[in-house]
């Protein structure tokens, strides 16, 4: 058994290791640093207060679905797009693009919040099919078929324009 200092040894392990992590994913999920931060903040402390009900093994499981459940409920109190990303103005060239993150962030914000969690947590944080969906409380097929939508949606809005004449 390990006593009270030992857990929180091993939470102040958890926290520094999966800081910049459960930061990234809060990052995508949001669209501002800021309101990732105070995701972060919150999930951490949510973690830290269940921490003897945690097991080491499950324990990034565990954060990731109280953030992810977070942000639904930050969602459900905010606007659904980021203002900074939406306000940024498109300048890359297609040849030349210097910042591949923040063009893939304004592609996120397109999406509706339900397509930009299951794309974030499927490709931005390598969840097979089935743990997204465990991870969200949906089943498989909603997930096949979110990220069937988000792809198609984002093919239409940044596929080349063609004209129809192959020259």
């Amino acid at each position: 058994m390990v006593g009270r200092s030992g857990r929180q040894a091993e939470f102040t392990s958890f926290a520094q290791s999966s800081s910049r992590y459960l930061r990234r994913t809060a990052y995508l999920l949001t669209g501002s640093q800021e309101r990732a931060d105070d995701l972060v903040q919150e999930t951490l402390t949510r973690t830290y207060a269940a921490w003897h009900r945690v097991r080491p093994h499950e324990a990034i499981g565990y954060a990731r679905r109280v953030l992810v459940n977070l942000s639904i409920d930050t969602h459900r109190r905010r606007e659904p797009v980021p203002v900074e990303w939406s306000e940024r103005a498109d300048t890359h060239d297609a040849h030349a693009r210097s910042d591949d993150a923040d063009e893939v962030a304004r592609m996120l914000a397109t999406l509706t919040p339900k397509q930009r969690r299951i794309v974030v947590l499927r490709y931005f944080d390598d969840l097979t099919e089935a743990q997204t969906a465990e991870c969200l409380g949906i089943s498989v097929g909603t997930v096949k078929s979110a990220c069937s939508r988000a792809f198609a949606s984002l093919r239409e809005q940044y596929a080349p324009i063609t004209n129809g004449d192959q020259s």
